[in-house]
Parts: C-alpha cells; sequence; structure tokens
C-alpha cells in the first residue's frame, strides 16, 4: 500500500483554478520530486497536504488513513488540524526560525509542546520525555553537521545553516512524509550545496520526501519519481529518466529545454 494517495485535489481562489484533478501516489522511502514554472500550482499542493491550505475537492490519505475529504464537508478544530498535520514535516523556502531562541531550541520546540499536550491525558514522566527530546534534537543537529553550532542564535548561521535547523526541525516529530517548498531558493549557489547535500544524504538513507525545486539536475540525481506540473496540472509523471530524457508532453519538452538552454 502506498504511503501517501492523492485524489482528484482541486482548490480554487475565486475565480481562478489553481490546483485542478491532481492525483498521484508515492510509496514508502521514496523521493518524490515536484517541478514546474512558477504559478504552476507546486507550493499550493505541499500547502494543501499540510492543513495549510483547504482544498475545495477530491482526497488524500497516509498509511491508509484519511485525512482530508472534501466529500465529507468537515470542518476540524485547531486541534485535530494540528493532529492531521503531524503526518508531514515542511521546510519552507524562508528558514522560519525562532529569533530568540539558539539552533536547539528551535528544534526542540515543537516537540516540547506536544509533550505538555500529551502530559494533560497520558501519564507521562516528563522530565524523562523532556531529556529525550533534547538528546534527539541534538542527534539531528549532528546529522546535520551542526554540532558546533547548536547554542547559536540564527542572526549567528549563515543561510545554509539555518535552512540545515529547519530541516532539523522538521524531522524532530518523526514525520511520515518530509516536504521541501523550493528549500534553497533564498540561498546563493555555495550554500544551496550544503543544503542539497543533506537532502541527498536524506534521499540515500530512505527518508519519504516530496521535494519542489528548480534544482534539475539535483532533481533527476535524487528522485524516484518526478512530476511536472504546469497551470495547475500534472503534465507528466514518471521515473526522473522517463520526464527528464523521454519526455511525452510537448509542455514538458518546452519546460525542460528552457533549463538547458
Amino acid at each position: 500500500m502506498p504511503i501517501l494517495e492523492v485524489s482528484n485535489i482541486e482548490k480554487h481562489f475565486g475565480e481562478t483554478k489553481v490546483l485542478e484533478n491532481i492525483s498521484f501516489t508515492m510509496d514508502e522511502g521514496t523521493a518524490l520530486t515536484i517541478i514546474g514554472s512558477s504559478g504552476s500550482g507546486k507550493t499550493t499542493l505541499l500547502r494543501c497536504l499540510n492543513f495549510l491550505e483547504t482544498p475545495d475537492g477530491g482526497s488524500f490519505s497516509v498509511n491508509g488513513q484519511v485525512l482530508f475529504d472534501a466529500a465529507q464537508k468537515k470542518n476540524f478544530s485547531e486541534e485535530e488540524i494540528r493532529r492531521r498535520r503531524l503526518h508531514f514535516g515542511l521546510v519552507f523556502q524562508q528558514f522560519n526560525l525562532f529569533p530568540q531562541y539558539t539552533a536547539l531550541e528551535n528544534v526542540m520546540l515543537a516537540p516540547q509542546l506536544s509533550l505538555k499536550t500529551k502530559a494533560k491525558t497520558e501519564h507521562l514522566d516528563v522530565k524523562q520525555e523532556s531529556e529525550k527530546i533534547r538528546e534527539n534534537a541534538k542527534e539531528l543537529l549532528d546529522r546535520m553537521g551542526l554540532s558546533n553550532r547548536m547554542d547559536n542564535y540564527p542572526h549567528q548561521l549563515s543561510g545554509g545553516q539555518q535552512q540545515r535547523v529547519a530541516i532539523a526541525r522538521a524531522l524532530a516529530l518523526h514525520p511520515d512524509i518530509l516536504c521541501f517548498d523550493e528549500p534553497t531558493s533564498a540561498l546563493d549557489p555555495e550554500l544551496t550545496g550544503e543544503v542539497l547535500r543533506v537532502i541527498r544524504n536524506l534521499a540515500s538513507q530512505h527518508t519519504t520526501m516530496i521535494i519542489v525545486t528548480h534544482e534539475m539536475s539535483f532533481a533527476h540525481d535524487v528522485s524516484d519519481r518526478v512530476i511536472f506540473m504546469d497551470q495547475g496540472v500534472i503534465a507528466e509523471q514518471g521515473t526522473p529518466e522517463q520526464v527528464f530524457e523521454h519526455p511525452t508532453s510537448e509542455r514538458t519538452k518546452q519546460f525542460l529545454q528552457s533549463y538547458r538552454k
């Protein structure tokens, strides 16, 4: 069974159809990249999956559990949205770190808030659980190559380092699927490389990921599957070899040709 099943997702802003009939599946431990021109709906799709936008149609499920179905016309409470959102971790274009917290504190914050909520209904040793959260955050930052930057505040870190903290933060809640929305768009080429190396490493460890990116060579190398979106629809999807080397859609061919120039 696929880890993620997306069926006929639609999103409208007024009269504008931003997403139309978006359907795909992905398996656990695979990397799916979504490519396409600016305004093609890539970011909106990620925002729908992460409950930052509400689709106007369609459904999606994780591990067989339906998280959203527009046909049910159900309004979720904030608590229910937070719970369903835990299936996904999202790394934004901008790092969105809290400036008043250190790198370590940024990574620990969401798990600590989750612990406070659980402690109200479950018999937990809060001190012991807090220590586990701290150790996990340290381990994640070490994986990001930031073991010597844990006590630094965001303004003391480079853009690439801040983005790696953001990746560690997204991983801290152990999401089923890690989502990246143009993770290198705010970085210069040198810093882009260090973030892409981290994502490549995550892919080699079979982390389940959806990556929206304009880095075509990276998408080719790191992906198990590729989706090309154009004007709110999926124009083509397949393996990297199929999409990049043998595209069938004329629009895909035009898009890729523009990157080769």
